[in-house]
Formats: C-alpha cells, structure tokens, sequence
C-alpha cells in the first residue's frame, strides 16, 4: 500500500470516528440535565472534553495528510492552546460558570476552525485571531455583568447607542452584495448590526421590565420598530427578522398577552408583503427561494449549488477535502452549514443543530430561573437571538426559507459574528452567576449555620454535597 492510499485510508477511518463522537458529544449534551449528582456531572463534562479534542485531532490530521502543510500542525498547537486556555480560566476565575455552556461554546468554535480552515487557511488564522482577542475580553465580562448595577438603569442609553450605529451604517456603511452591512474604523471593518443586537436585547429588557402599560408597550415597540425598518432600508433582512423575533417573544414573555403576539404577527405578515412589492431585492430572494433552477446560472447558482453538496454529503459526509464545498458562493459566511453537510455528513450535521438546541435550552433555563425580571428578559432576548440566528441560517441552506445572508454563531467565517457571539455567551455566564449568588443568599437565610448542627447532620449535608 502507497502513501497516498494510506493516507486515504486513515482519512476515511478518522472520518466515521469523528461522527461516533460527535454523536457522543451531543448525547452527554443532554443527559447532563437529567444528572443531579454533581460529580458525576463532572465527568460528564470532562468526558465532552476528551471527544471535543479528539474531533478535532483527527480533522487536523485528515487535513494535514490531504495537504502535507506543516504550518497546518502549527495552527493546530495555537488553536488547542486557546481551547485549554479557555477552560481552564474559565473555570479558575469562575467555579460556578456554567460548565455546559462553556463546553459547548468550545465545540461550536472548534467546528467552526476545522470546516474554515479547510476552506481557506488564511481565513480561519484571521478568524482564529479576533476568537483569540475576544475570548480574552470576554472573560472580564461576567465579572461587570454580577458587579455593575448600572446596567439594568442605562435603558435610553441602550437606546440610543443601538439606533444611532444602525443610522451611522445606513448613512456610511460599505455595499457588500447590495447591502450596506459593515463600516471602517481605524482600518479595521465591523458589521454594527451583530453588535447592536446584544444593545438591542438590554433596551427592550429595560422598557418591558418596569411596567407594562399600554403606552410602555407603543414606546418599545415604535423603538424596536425603528431598529427594524432601519436595517430594512440597509437591506440586511436577516438582521432585521433577529431584531422582530426577539422583540416579539420578550414582549410576550414580560406582558403575558397572546393578543399582542398576534397584532405583531400579523402586522409582520403585513410588513412582509408591503417589502415584496417595495424592494426589489426581496422579490428576486423569494422568486429564487420559490424555484432556484429557473435561473440556475445567475441569482438561483448559489442555492442550487448548497442543495447539490448536501446531497452529495448523504449520511457520513464525503470527508474533508472530498468534496466541493468551495463551489457555493460565500460559503464560509452564508453556507457554512452546507459545506459541513457536504464533507462531515448529516449525521454531523445533526448532531450540531442539537448542541445548538442545548445552548439555547440553557439560555431558556437560565432566563426563567432569574429573579431580576431586567436579566431574566435580557437572558431570553439573547437565547431567542442565538436561536433566530440559527434557524436563519440553516433555513436559508437547506431551502426551507429565503436566504437572508446570515452566518451561523461561532462557526461560519466573520469576525463580528464571532466576536459578538462570545460576548453573548459571556453575558449569560454572568446571569447564570447572578443566579447562583441568588440561591446562596437564600441558603444563607434559610439554613442554619454548620456549627449549629449536630455531628450527623453535618456528615450528612457533606455526603449530599458530594
């Protein structure tokens, strides 16, 4: 057997091993919920640990053996570095961050690394670089979130910081493919809208979570309406649907008023159909969504390109470097997804949707458990972004909806996209924390001190403990 066949064969063998643990992955995702002893939470933990890192040893190896670039082990040293580097602070600086969310954010960024650099390797060092920079912010931030107070009075400010970006892009945002998403500062390009959607989710917390008066209700919405007409007229319709969902979830979450859902629901139907007829961009994405072959070789190619990789990935993927991702137009920022059906399979696939269902199901868990109805609303809004975003996206490559140009968190390629990402799952971190201090404060009120018990009730406080 040559090399080349070697090396086919070992690609091919490591390939079917990263689905099995991929699948393992998820499956501890979930029955880390049901799991009330918390050592054995621990290893739970530990044990994603040890499948994350695999998967991605053995992605690297597949794509140093398909390309023999040894520059390609150097990048994989730094990127085990970051993910070593991100648990253990993590953990050090707060034992009671939230372990799951932690993990999982890691395994999403790790994908994301492996599936860019296989589409373009200077990509993914400039990708790796601002996860790197952000990272390194981020763990600052459930520090301000438990400590600054502030935050929950700065309503207007949110306000106006968020509509203000948003009419700074509309007037001096560069056009990417006929949208006006990103603008430079000090040479540095940034998409505002992944930004002003963590502004936005604080300043509707703060309209709703102090009452809910009819006139309150006119207020934030004629607020979140203008966010949403803003990035309407910048025709980053995909931002723009974020910014309706979340509103409209956390307006029936603070209000409780399913008539309200509806009056927004069928104003957004009312909306959407006016924006057809108006914008001629919006047409020509829901004649291609409606039948892409009709225009195969012009507006239909990059969806139709998206449909043909993932059937050509079936079950267990091409494998990396077997396949033809890099056909679909802008396929690291719009169609990651696609690619990673294509080359890693559908099962992958799957089992990446469900790590995002964890996350979000752990954003929903922690919102409902927060007491502070200004975090609890801020923890739902940023749970109903990350899931708004997801759905956009993956809707959007498999045909399921018109394509709204959004990336996935954490895997597609897009600095801003990432950076804000992180800074989301910082946030909660820091709720989550909130919400511990919360149940200590009310231990301490309710359980007498250790050196009130007895001998026996002491050991069996500590055995309940472990």
């Amino acid at each position: 057997m040559n090399l080349t066949n070697l090396a086919g064969t070992v690609s091919k063998a490591a390939q079917y091993v990263i689905i099995v643990l991929a699948v393992i992955y998820t499956i501890q995702s979930y029955t880390v919920f049901a799991q009330r002893n918390r050592v054995e939470r621990e290893h739970i933990f530990l044990r994603q640990n040890v499948s994350m890192f695999a998967i991605h040893f053995l992605a690297y190896l597949i794509m140093y053996l398909n390309t023999m670039r040894f520059d390609l082990l150097l990048f994989y040293g730094a990127q085990v570095l970051f993910l070593l580097f991100t648990l253990v602070l993590y953990r050090n600086l707060y034992p009671r961050a939230s372990r799951s969310l932690i993990n999982n954010m890691c395994i999403l960024l790790t994908i994301g690394f492996i599936m860019i650099t296989r589409l373009s390797y200077d990509q993914s060092v400039k990708q790796f670089e601002i996860a790197a920079a952000g990272m390194a912010f981020a763990l600052v931030i459930p520090l301000i979130v438990r400590k600054l107070l502030v935050l929950t009075k700065m309503t207007w400010g949110y306000v106006f910081v968020g509509i203000g970006l948003l009419a700074l892009v509309l007037i001096a945002a560069n056009v990417t493919n006929g949208a006006k998403l990103s603008i430079n500062v000090a040479g540095f390009s940034f998409q505002a809208s992944e930004f002003v959607k963590i502004i936005f989710v604080f300043a509707m917390a703060g309209l709703l979570s102090t009452e809910h008066s009819f006139r309150r209700v006119v207020i934030a919405t004629v607020l979140a309406a203008a966010h949403v007409l803003i990035l309407v007229i910048s025709t980053d319709l995909g931002s723009a649907l974020i910014f309706f969902v979340t509103y409209m979830v956390m307006l029936f979450v603070a209000t409780r008023n399913p008539f309200l859902s509806l009056i927004g629901i069928l104003a957004f139907c009312a909306a959407a159909v006016a924006a057809y007829f108006l914008f001629a961009h919006i047409r020509v994405r829901v004649q291609i969504w409606a039948d892409p072959f009709a225009d195969y070789a012009g507006s239909g190619y990059q969806i139709c390109q998206s449909l043909f990789a993932i059937a050509a990935g079936g079950w267990f993927g091409t494998g990396l470097y077997n396949g033809s991702p890099g056909a679909i137009p802008y396929v690291a920022q719009d169609f990651m997804f696609s690619a990673i059906l294509e080359e890693m399979g559908g099962i992958f696939g799957i089992c990446l949707i469900l790590i995002c269902m964890a996350v979000f199901i752990m954003f929903v868990n922690i919102a409902m458990k927060l007491g502070n109805r200004f975090y609890r609303l801020a923890a739902l809004g940023i749970g109903t972004t990350y899931a708004s975003q997801i759905f956009l996206t993956i809707g959007g490559g498999t045909k399921l909806i018109p394509m709204t140009g959004v990336t996935l968190p954490l895997v597609s390629y897009g600095g801003s996209s990432v950076l804000s990402t992180i800074i989301m799952f910082a946030i909660v971190q820091g709720l989550y924390m909130l919400r511990s201090d919360e149940v200590r404060q009310s231990s301490a009120q309710q359980v007498r001190p250790e050196e009130e018990l007895t001998p026996q009730e002491v050991y069996i406080d500590r055995r309940n403990e472990r």
